[in-house]
């Protein structure tokens, strides 16, 4: 480059947390109603599916019963109260959080090509794997619970529980479209009010039976686990049923802000949940029939069908929440180039994380729906579930661990007390669900397999062909170089091309140059860089560069985008004319390079992995959409490369 004159608007960091201007209780509301749900819903199916496993090999006994409730809520105290709000919800990437999040954040200390700088991402596209997994079991075991309370005050309606179900969801997946935008403003008050609920139920059946207050002890757990070893580790399986949607809680962190959280974590949720299992228990110990639906039974016969009526609208709820944060992972991979574009649709004009893509929503839904058709019972599903989640678990720990390493300095004693702390538990439970493998728990494996396959072929093929297409474009500095010796026509406009770097000629400016024989007044090559961060703030996102002479009016733009920005392209280079780029973005033509993929029999990817890549590819969301470039001033120019 015969001249570089790098300018950008501030110096400062872009390392900036996302600002929460609603009020605390605003907040603390909104955190009830998106982040709680599947949790807040578990004791619908969890105390219920431990003591029906296996044909009953858990006992209504005192001491089953006791050392159950114990191991629920030492679960809950260690793997949500103590790791996920009091630690992990310290480990944020400006404000965000998620095991993407977390991988993206641990790469940033960790030795660049080092083993860990290769190991964490690989371990992000796991967890990510597995939340997907996660995605299509929530809606379905959360739905089917709710519906199912409708046998306990009309046995006679058990026909309708899977029509109404479909039914159900069905209207879930069709709504998406819409955002959730309006349906928000009443998640907050209704899961306050089913809070409440879960706890006045479980009191009303404590007070009737104190003695069960006993259970909070963490000796009857020891003595469940010391007196039967085996039955007790099958029962770690479904009790980890009672932490589903812990992982929710930190992956949600940017939309509300860590202390909201936790301050409705504390004060409402984690008392309500210890109640409401503390009531299941003492329910079956009074009425051992209850086993066969605890949660409904607690409430009294006039309010069952309520009951019924409000457990489903939490459901709804807490699918929403996870069908949502579905849609924030895959934008998140997207951008970190594991993904290739899909169509990202913002529902908010207000918000910018409230996106939809339908390609996602789709998928989803012909998952829960399959599921709902094979399984048919939230105590089949249950068999399903719990794998996604211990093993995103695992990886969470592992994840925090490298980072608390890398960038806190930890020393060494405090990284193996909070590993071993954690990570046996999270291990037990993983382990205790590899039980459920050959009765669906298959399914979440399987999904978590094939997104990983998608994720990495996508990351392998990206590589290949950004190799291959390098070498087609050849060196910037020497084109423009040669272009000041060429006779080539100057016509008046600018041209913007979209390309990925300052290095390379971009093939749409080569092609133009080469066969039309022509130049732009002036040329503007812009890169659009995804940053291993949320936010970028708006006078700190673009930089500009004089490429060559100025005279030649040849320049490089950068805009870099966090991961949850909408990248406007248009909107960014508006911006760019404070520093002094002479373009006027309601006039520019916008040039696009698009690459037709060819195979070939080189041995650097299977046959088969290149077909999946390539169909990948020919189904990207269209650049033009993406980055919100004018359909009437884009022009798209194409070479062939192969891969």
């Amino acid at each position: 480059m015969a001249e570089d004159s790098r300018k950008s608007p501030s110096g400062r960091s872009s390392n900036v947390r996302p600002v929460h201007r609603a009020g605390a209780a605003a907040m603390l509301l909104g955190a009830l109603g998106v982040v709680f749900g599947d949790i807040g819903t578990s004791p619908l199916y969890a105390f219920q599916t431990v003591f029906t496993l296996d044909g009953g090999i858990v006992k209504n006994n005192d001491a089953d019963v006791y050392g159950v409730v114990s191991l629920i809520f030492w679960a809950i105290t260690l793997i949500v109260s103590v790791k996920y709000v009091t630690l992990i919800l310290r480990a944020d990437n400006d404000g965000e959080g998620g095991v993407m999040a977390l991988a993206a954040l641990a790469r940033k200390h960790v030795p660049q090509g080092g083993r860990r700088w290769a190991v964490v991402m690989v371990l992000g596209v796991l967890g990510a794997s597995l939340f997907y997994g996660d995605s299509v079991i929530t809606p379905a075991i959360s739905v089917m619970s709710a519906i199912e309370g409708l046998e306990v005050p009309a046995p006679g309606l058990a026909h309708l529980v899977l029509p109404i179900g479909v039914t159900i969801i069905v209207a879930l997946f069709l709504v998406q479209r819409f955002g959730t935008e309006l349906v928000g403003r009443v998640f907050g008050p209704v899961m306050v009010v089913w809070f409440t609920v879960l706890a006045l139920l479980g009191l009303r059946q404590v007070v009737h039976d104190p003695a069960i207050l006993r259970a909070l002890s963490p000796s009857y757990a020891v003595l469940f686990v010391i007196d039967h070893p085996g039955i007790a580790f099958v029962a770690m399986g479904a009790i980890v049923l009672s932490i589903t949607g812990a992982e929710a809680l930190y992956a949600d962190m940017g939309h509300f802000g860590r202390s909201p959280i936790r301050r409705a974590w504390f004060f409402l949720v984690f008392p309500a949940l210890t109640l409401n299992y503390l009531g299941q228990a003492a329910l079956i110990r009074e009425q051992p029939e209850a086993l066969s639906n605890p949660f409904f039974r607690l409430a009294p016969d006039w309010a069952q069908l309520a009951l019924v009526i409000l457990a489903t609208l939490a459901t709804v709820i807490a699918s929403q929440a996870v069908i949502s944060g579905s849609y924030s992972v895959t934008n998140q991979a997207i951008r970190l180039g594991y993904l290739p574009r899909l169509t990202v649709r913002h529902t908010s004009h207000k918000e910018g994380g409230q996106i939809y893509l339908p390609a996602v929503n789709w998928v989803l839904f012909a998952g829960v729906i399959t599921l709902l058709l094979i399984f048919q019972r939230s105590s089949r599903l249950a068999t399903a579930y719990g794998l996604a989640v211990t093993g995103t678990f695992l990886i969470t720990t592992v994840l925090f661990l490298v980072h608390a390493d890398a960038a806190w300095h930890w020393p060494r004693w405090k990284l193996i007390l909070v590993g071993s702390l954690f990570g046996w538990l999270e291990l037990t439970f993983f382990v205790a669900n590899l039980t459920k493998v050959a009765h669906g728990g298959w399914l979440p494996l399987l999904i978590a397999a094939v997104v990983v396959l998608v994720m990495m072929t996508w990351q392998r093929g990206r590589t290949l062909v950004t190799e291959r297409r390098q070498k087609l474009e050849g060196k910037l500095v020497p084109f423009v170089t040669e272009l000041q010796q060429q006779d080539l026509t100057r016509v008046s406009g600018t041209a913007v091309f979209l390309h990925p770097d300052d290095q390379t000629v971009p093939l749409a400016l080569r092609e133009n140059v080469t066969f039309n024989k022509v130049l732009h007044e002036s040329v503007v090559i812009l890169s659009a860089i995804s940053a291993n961060v949320p936010y970028v703030p708006e006078d700190e996102r673009v930089t500009v560069a004089t490429i060559g002479h100025p005279s030649h009016h040849i320049h490089h733009v950068t805009v870099t985008y966090g991961f949850q920005d909408v990248q406007n392209v248009p909107q960014s280079l508006a911006g760019a004319t404070s520093l002094g780029l002479p373009v006027d973005p309601d006039t520019a033509l916008y040039f696009l390079s698009r690459i037709t993929l060819s195979r070939t029999e080189l041995p650097n990817m299977s046959t088969w992995r290149k077909r999946l890549f390539t169909a990948m590819a020919h189904n990207a969301a269209d650049p033009t959409e993406y980055y919100r470039l004018p359909p009437a001033r884009t022009i798209i120019m194409g070479t062939n490369v192969l891969v």
